[in-house]
């Protein structure tokens, strides 16, 4: 969320606050005589947009390659570099960059100086240009190890690019048509174009990934093949059940249905007109999925029997013909929320252009009954006004209000399927997982994705990488290690450093140990806190930063008179230019991005840039200690938090 105007005008230049100015003790802050108390040392923090990434991407780090701050691999585009980077944690730039609800910019640093940082709208441009530019993924050398993958959606495919990146054979089985799991059937096309996702998935398949797609483990295939033909199983099967509406009237009621098979009904092209009257219980990204989807699809006046939605969305092999689009008009969408507006799950700009496009919400109220016609059907859904006592809603008695529906879609919340796959069953339809993504008490099966619990996309592909290393270890002999405090993909200096030929030394244990602080097998005054701590903003310097608009993405959202037949993708990505500018206001939390204030303010040129050709990213500066007085005015003015008065402690 932007700071608002009342609080960016108390920015200043000023370090600290009024009032917080004064220095206590001179030893506490300065030298003593000629001795230096502190001196400064270079640490390492993971920033917060990493914390707060459920696939643990390295966004600082290819934010910097944008920007041209952190330079390539020589002979490697600009471009490609940070599809490297950002790959490393998450094979789906391009579609993350456009559906990921973004938990990285609302914990951006940056929010207290003016915005955040559009972290979305610069990793959409380097998953589009690699597309435009056709780089690849490479499998690492053969292991002569397989695994069955289980799902190909995107827990399972984020596991089969990790594992094949590894050498270990994949078999992936799924049971629809096609890869991409709710990417796929989920989110509709005007949100994730299908030639996108299609490129990004068949890039992973190109690894040399096996694919048995309409396969559904547990009938055409069994648990117990799959333990005989492979050294491990990772379960990636994704919730596909939507949660019906906990009322009496809800079971039987022929067009009362789930946003996950409406969404699907949609996806697979088989319902091509909703219903006049659509009414959606929910508040998350789903339901707005459901409600943005059924305005754009309209309804007809005359429906045949066979040819009402709930048919097509009851039974996979119902398909709407191409010519009701012909006749379809406006249909009239509610959207009811137990939140208010401002505090649904589903993305804010998500519910800003539901509104923009006729969606009618109805904020703050539950569902408290379903009114039948003689025929069975629901003719209305009826709601009231409610408190939340102890996180579960209580209607308020005299407050309800009918809500004419020709169709009720109900989107809050979904399950696992496991039939036939009774084995797995945790016996509330999900898979339970140890801390290592293992199955308890089942030797060599992994799981990953929403049937563990349902979440968010980013979340499942974080999931399938970790499960991917835990599942490397098992199939190494290899006793598995605590995960870290903070459990991200971190800048490595040391890979850095070879990256750059400035790979220290070899140490000689039997050499000469004097003169240490020059030597060169090791990396002086340099501490990695990466994955114990994240840099919160009061360790920056924000009076370095101006105030800088960030540069958005155009959208094309439809008008409600508009909205009909309109599924054009929204988001208008930015060219190379403006997500280079965008990047450029990333504050480089917990790492130097080579501002040279420690130089210029150092009044003892104690503080230097490294020479050229043995400075790389974390290394753009040094110390000469025998010139530090412990001044603390390199730390002070360390934009990034990178400096600290460590030494000497």
């Amino acid at each position: 969320m932007a700071t608002p105007s009342d609080k960016m005008k108390e920015q200043t230049w000023r370090r600290f606050e009024d009032g917080n100015n004064e220095w206590g003790s001179l030893t506490d802050k300065i030298f003593t005589a000629d001795e230096s108390y502190k001196c400064p040392t270079y640490i390492h923090k993971t920033p917060p947009c990493q914390g707060s990434c459920p696939s643990g991407e390295d966004i600082r780090g290819w934010l910097a390659v944008v920007r041209g701050q952190e330079k390539p691999i020589e002979g490697m585009e600009m471009g490609e570099y940070a599809f490297r980077r950002s790959t490393d944690a998450n094979p789906f730039p391009s579609m993350m960059g456009r559906v990921c609800p973004a938990p990285c910019q609302d914990g951006c640093n940056r929010n207290e100086v003016e915005d955040f940082v559009g972290i979305n709208s610069v990793e959409q441009w380097i998953g589009d240009n690699a597309l435009e530019n056709g780089y690849a993924f490479e499998a690492g050398a053969d292991t002569g190890k397989r695994v069955a993958i289980i799902g190909g959606g995107p827990a399972g495919m984020s596991g089969a690019y990790q594992l094949r990146r590894k050498g270990h054979g994949v078999t992936v089985f799924e049971s629809q048509p096609e890869l991409g799991g709710m990417m796929r059937y989920g989110i509709p096309n005007y949100r994730i174009p299908r030639e996108k996702l299609a490129g990004e998935i068949d890039r992973i398949v190109n690894m040399g990934v096996e694919v048995k797609t309409s396969s559904r483990v547990g009938e055409d295939i069994s648990i117990e093949q799959l333990e005989k033909e492979y050294d491990a199983v990772l379960w990636a099967v994704g919730c596909w059940t939507g949660r019906g509406l906990f009322l009496e009237e809800w079971e039987g009621t022929p067009n009362c249905v789930s946003g996950v098979a409406f969404l699907k009904a949609f996806n697979e092209g088989r319902m091509k007109v909703t219903a006049d009257k659509v009414v959606c219980v929910g508040g998350g990204d789903t339901s707005i999925d459901v409600v943005s989807v059924a305005r754009r699809l309209g309804s007809i006046a005359h429906t045949n029997p066979s040819e009402k939605p709930e048919l097509v969305v009851h039974d996979d092999n119902v398909v709407h013909d191409s010519s009701v689009t012909q006749e379809s008009k406006g249909a009239t969408v509610t959207l009811t929320s137990l939140f208010p507006k401002d505090n649904m799950t589903a993305a804010e700009h998500e519910v800003h252009d539901a509104l923009h496009e006729g969606v009618t919400i109805i904020d703050e109220v539950m569902p408290v009954g379903i009114e039948k016609g003689d025929d069975g059907r629901a003719v209305a859904l009826i709601v009231a006004k409610c408190t939340l006592e102890g996180g579960r809603p209580a209607p308020i008695e005299g407050t309800e209000q009918r809500i004419e529906a020709d169709l009720i879609v109900s989107a809050i919340g979904q399950g696992g399927n496991l039939g036939g796959l009774e084995a797995m069953d945790n016996g509330k339809g999900l898979i339970d997982s140890d801390s290592f993504y293992q199955v308890p008490g089942k030797e060599g099966h992994f799981v990953a994705g929403d049937i563990i619990r349902p979440h968010l996309l980013t979340t499942a592909i974080g999931q399938g990488s970790v499960a991917a290393d835990t599942i490397h270890e098992y199939l190494n002999n290899k006793e598995l290690k605590k995960w870290p405090k903070v459990d991200v993909h971190h800048f490595q200096l040391d890979s850095k450093l070879e990256e750059a030929g400035l790979t220290p030394e070899e140490y000689d244990s039997n050499g000469d140990q004097r003169g240490t602080s020059d030597a060169k097998y090791a990396v002086h005054n340099y501490e990695d806190r990466s994955f114990a701590e994240i840099i919160p903003h009061d360790e920056l310097f924000l009076g370095h930063f101006e105030f800088t608009p960030r540069v958005t993405r155009n959208e094309e959202v439809p008008s409600s008179d508009d909205v009909l037949g309109h599924f054009q993708e929204r988001i208008i990505g930015l060219d190379q230019n403006q997500a280079a500018e965008e990047a450029k206001r990333c504050m480089s939390c917990g790492m130097c991005f080579e501002c040279d204030n420690c130089v210029i303010f150092c009044p003892q040129d104690a503080v230097y840039r490294v020479n050229k050709n043995e400075s790389t990213t974390g290394r753009y500066v040094d110390t000469k200690y025998d010139r530090c007085i412990g001044c603390h005015i390199c730390s002070d003015v360390c934009p990034t938090g990178y400096i600290k008065m460590g030494l000497g402690e």
